[in-house]
């Protein structure tokens, strides 16, 4: 039997059979064994083949191949990845500037993850009821014409008031999206505005340390309203790359990749070549220092390049 992987809690993975029937499914031994640095080998998008047990829970016994995925590193971790999500049309980032703030280097990490995997990246600032200062606005503005001059889709939308999400729904609308996102940016709160019966349990951020606390604990796929589904997953606090190429980190940051064609080195790493484009355009201001910042992160994350691509 043949289905799509829908829910995977850890312990068990819900597939929704090509019949139309959902069943709970453990994995086959080997799946875990062929996936050693991964945290999970099976991942919610994922199509699999299903084996009937009989009195036992059926078992996914083989993985398709997969038309695309994101992975991040494993937290503590760093030698193993997780999935996030697979077979994407396209993948919705919910970041805030307060309440918490996302920082522009989680973002441009997604970001370039988004483009390593081929999946398409839409990012939506969530919580802009809660800028309610000139200060405030500047810097959404400032952000938005940045991602947006970079080639990006931009939504500014507040779940609470319901503000920009028509323009969420819009993006979504019949297409295979994960939603992802820091802990506290309000994901939770989307999804109940987009799939009202799905009841998703909504967390407080910490007045302490002005960060999410996490209520999604697994990852699940929701049908939408009207056709397309929204992958939920947990919130994540930092977004680690993994088997990233050194030679190839620019070619994820398109504005870097497009200037780096008149670099006067043909391996030119953009961090103190003479003749090197990239750093004459960060200096005019052409690309943005925050992500020329976020692409040195990625550099220096892993200097010895020892991590190389998981399939």
């Amino acid at each position: 039997m043949k289905g799509l992987v829908i829910k995977n809690t850890g312990s068990w993975v819900t597939v929704r059979l090509d019949s139309g029937n959902t069943v709970n499914c453990k994995m086959r031994g080997v799946l875990r064994l062929k996936g050693m640095r991964c945290t999970n080998p099976v991942a919610v998008g994922d199509i699999v083949q299903v084996e009937d047990k009989g009195d036992d829970a059926p078992v996914v016994s083989d993985i398709e191949p997969r038309r695309n995925y994101i992975i991040r590193r494993a937290s503590n971790l760093s030698k193993e990845f997780q999935i996030i999500a697979a077979n994407l049309d396209q993948a919705v980032l919910v970041a805030t500037l307060t309440n918490p703030e996302t920082s522009t280097t989680f973002i441009d990490r997604f970001l370039a993850t988004a483009e390593a995997y081929q999946v398409p990246a839409v990012l939506a600032f969530n919580k802009i009821d809660l800028l309610d200062t000139e200060e405030w606005r500047s810097q959404l503005d400032e952000l938005r014409a940045m991602y947006e001059r970079i080639g990006y889709t931009v939504i500014t939308m507040s779940a609470a008031t319901g503000e920009g999400t028509d323009s969420l729904r819009e993006v979504l609308a019949g297409k295979m999206s994960l939603l992802s996102g820091n802990s506290g940016v309000g994901k939770s709160s989307i999804i109940n505005l987009l799939v009202p019966d799905a009841q998703v349990r909504v967390g407080d951020v910490s007045h302490t340390h002005h960060k999410g606390m996490h209520t999604t604990t697994f990852s699940e796929l929701l049908d939408l309203p009207g056709g397309g589904a929204v992958i939920d997953t947990p919130g994540v606090k930092a977004f680690g790359t993994i088997d990233f190429e050194r030679a190839e980190v620019a070619h994820y940051f398109p504005e870097i990749f497009a200037v780096a064609a008149d670099c006067r080195f043909g391996n030119c790493t953009h961090t103190h070549e003479p003749g090197c484009a990239v750093l004459d355009a960060v200096e005019r201001g052409d690309i943005a220092a925050s992500r020329f910042t976020s692409y040195l992160s990625i550099l220096e994350e892993d200097p010895d390049n020892k991590y190389r691509k998981p399939y």
